[in-house]
């Protein structure tokens, strides 16, 4: 020990001795923080190093990894703290081909120009990484009717719910206070129909004071304490910029929402939390990413959009699409052999459930059919027509949502 600069081993510089028995011969090795002390005392200007506990070690060849075809790729998902995730290119190219999918545009709204590549797969990641996510959805949209809420949303935040669930990550809901009552029907009638495996939390948000936000993101208020990781609003009504909430029609429907915007807007000074938006028209919100865009291209959108942005923008033909797409998503990192060692830390982790244990969370079409059933029968219409039929956004259930579905699968 004394040739390498140990003078007592019961006495050392980083965490606890160990004890010697007679006749242990002690060993030693490189340690990362070896060359953390180094760094220091060389005052280099630039370094980089792994954080203590967080060293990614695998006994796979880069070889043996690239003649799988699982070639590796590093992804940032978060900017405070600057964080990196990494998948196989073969599961990036997955998580691609279900975000063109979504890409089309049945209703003929432009949201072509709204699109981004890459942002399904950011989104997706960070929730992978995620132990607890907060989802919104609701757009009352119909303010002559009780509800007044669309269906377009509800199927597809419970499509990202119920995949968390197999996940076995932590999910709540938020939704308006109005709402509550309709919400907690349908997560009963969800669970009943085998949607999800067990109730969600359900929660409301109201602003009584300046760090109301906060306070209801982290414990105590504390941003070093978050309750949730990630937080998804999916076709939820977003704040324009003059602070009203718009429908597409340019009606303005503020005194039936909630300001869960406030929530969104927080994150952005949480260290660790990400955000993610679902849409397809602009003024939902987490669309302020493209509002630029929207304003340009979308029908009324210099008054509609909304100007609350999130880390990750995914726009769909249907926003219940996204939400679809997400759970698919997920399973797509869940099976990735590279993701799943890189979430574990390596070995350091209990591998994740069995693929049968989640596989039958994924959206199938009989399942959003029961589902699409259970709205009508609750009174939340479809969003451009306002009937009460096998329909969201005024397309037919069968042939139209119904083979989305099915592609993506």
């Amino acid at each position: 020990p004394g040739l390498l600069g140990i003078l007592d081993l019961s006495k050392p510089d980083y965490g606890d001795p160990v004890h010697l028995h007679p006749g242990d011969i002690p060993v030693f090795w490189a340690c990362g923080v070896t060359g953390v002390e180094a760094i220091i005392n060389c005052r280099a200007p630039l370094a980089f190093t792994h954080s203590p506990g967080c060293m990614f070690i695998t006994d796979i060849k880069n070889d043996n990894v690239r003649s799988s075809g699982g070639v590796p790729q590093v992804h940032c998902i978060s900017q405070d703290p600057l964080h990196f995730s990494i998948v196989s290119a073969e599961a990036a190219q997955k998580i691609k081909a279900l975000e063109t999918l979504i890409g089309i545009d049945p209703g003929e709204r432009g949201i072509r120009h709204l699109q981004q590549q890459g942002e399904l797969l950011g989104s997706c990641l960070a929730m992978s990484h995620a132990r607890s996510v907060l989802i919104t959805t609701g757009f009352p949209t119909h303010f002559t009717h009780q509800p007044p809420e669309e269906n377009d949303g509800p199927p597809g935040a419970l499509a990202i719910a119920a995949m968390l669930q197999a996940l076995e990550k932590q999910v709540a809901i938020v939704t308006d206070q109005r709402a509550m009552d309709l919400n907690k029907k349908i997560i009963e009638e969800a669970v009943q129909l085998g949607i999800l495996k067990k109730p969600i939390r359900l929660l409301s948000y109201q602003k009584e004071g300046a760090d109301s936000a906060l306070m209801f993101l982290c414990e105590n208020g504390n941003p070093e304490r978050p309750r949730f990781d990630h937080l998804v609003a999916i076709e939820r009504a977003g704040m324009a910029a003059d602070g009203n909430y718009y429908n597409a029609r340019k009606v303005n429907i503020k005194h039936l929402v909630d300001p869960i915007d406030e929530l969104f807007l927080a994150a952005q000074t949480i260290p660790g939390v990400t955000t993610t938006g679902v849409g397809d028209g602009g003024n939902e919100l987490g669309m302020g990413k493209v509002k630029d865009a929207v304003k340009k291209h979308i029908k009324n959108g210099d008054v509609i959009a909304c100007d609350v942005e999130a880390d990750f923008t995914v726009v769909a033909g249907v926003s219940n699409w996204g939400g679809y797409a997400i759970a698919c998503a997920l399973d797509v990192l869940r099976r990735c052999e590279i993701h799943d060692r890189y979430l574990r830390r390596a070995l350091g982790f209990p591998r994740t459930p069995s693929r049968r244990l989640w596989q039958p969370a994924l959206p199938s079409v009989t399942k959003e059919e029961k589902l699409l059933k259970t709205l009508v029968q609750l009174g939340v219409r479809s969003g451009k027509t306002a009937s009460l039929e096998m329909e969201v956004d005024g397309l037919p259930f069968y042939n139209t949502h119904s083979l989305m579905i099915e592609k993506l699968l």
